[in-house]
């Protein structure tokens, strides 16, 4: 089972773990300097149609794309989502074997705001944000792209990602940087290993060949508010607070029952084991 893992970044590399031996891994990215050991380096651009065409002449089952944008720009998303997933759709019709599966990954942002309502796979995706209009327009891409009739696409809608390397609110917490109870602000999260080992799970079920949904919405199991993380947070860290004002951002929660009906098992159910694991991890010396 070959599986091209494309714009392979931290969750992509993190997926190898998460599977049987023999599915072998290639990672397609601009810089190969950190690839983790096991996955064959192909460097090159997604966007680079003629060389894409060369890359899927190795034949591969499996398709993930992890895209992140070089700036948080308008032009930075359009290049990212937009352009990659047009690209990669045109390289899929064109190549000769195709694969069986395409898994795209996206985000929650895609909902915009929903002032604290609930939201899932089948509620309509609203942002008006230049980031959230150029997710959605690459799921579109991916989704109804004739690929090929024996391809399942499916887009993943990943929630806030923490866990190592992605420590923004544990860091400012140690800072001792609070919130307001009010109003208030929901959090959505999901720890990387999760993301990767959603991923593998989709995976494992296109090979058993189940039917997939194409859509995932990928989040944890208890949808939390800024101010009662924060302060979990700094009880087990030990730290005092000081409210500060922050933006009115995420006010929706997201629901992952679809995922959970497709026999997924969280290793980070909720922020609490997430975030021990982190701080353990963040306690551990240096190696």
């Amino acid at each position: 089972m070959k599986i091209l893992l494309a714009g392979c970044g931290d969750i992509a590399q993190r997926i190898p773990p998460n599977l049987p031996e023999e599915h072998h891994f290639f990672g397609l990215k601009r810089s190969l300097t950190k690839l983790a050991h096991g996955i064959t380096p192909l460097a090159g651009n997604i966007r680079d149609d003629a060389y894409l065409d060369i890359v899927f002449e190795e034949g591969f089952d499996v398709v993930v794309a992890t895209l992140t944008p070089d700036n948080m720009s308008e032009e930075g998303y359009q290049k990212a989502y937009v352009d990659s997933s047009a690209a990669l759709a045109l390289a899929i019709s064109r190549a000769v074997y195709k694969p069986k599966l395409v898994i795209w990954v996206s985000s929650t942002s895609v909902y915009g705001q929903n002032m604290g309502a609930w939201v899932d796979e089948d509620c309509e995706a609203t942002s008006t944000s230049f980031s959230g209009q150029a997710l959605r327009k690459a799921e579109e891409t991916i989704l109804a792209a004739p690929l090929a009739a024996s391809c399942t696409s499916v887009v993943v809608r990943f929630s806030g990602i923490y866990g190592p390397g992605r420590t923004r609110m544990l860091d400012q917490v140690l800072a001792g940087v609070g919130c307001t109870n009010q109003p208030e602000q929901w959090s959505n999260r999901i720890h990387s290993e999760d993301c990767a080992a959603v991923i593998a799970h989709l995976i494992l079920l296109n090979e058993q060949d189940k039917s997939l949904l194409p859509i995932y919405v990928a989040t944890d199991c208890q949808p939390v508010t800024l101010y009662e993380v924060r302060h979990w947070l700094a009880a087990q860290l030990n730290v005092s607070l000081t409210a500060k004002p922050t933006s009115s951002r995420a006010a929706r929660r997201c629901s992952n029952q679809k995922l959970l009906d497709s026999g997924y098992k969280f290793k980070f159910p909720t922020y609490r084991e997430g975030y021990l694991a982190l701080i353990e991890e963040l306690k551990s010396p240096q190696s």
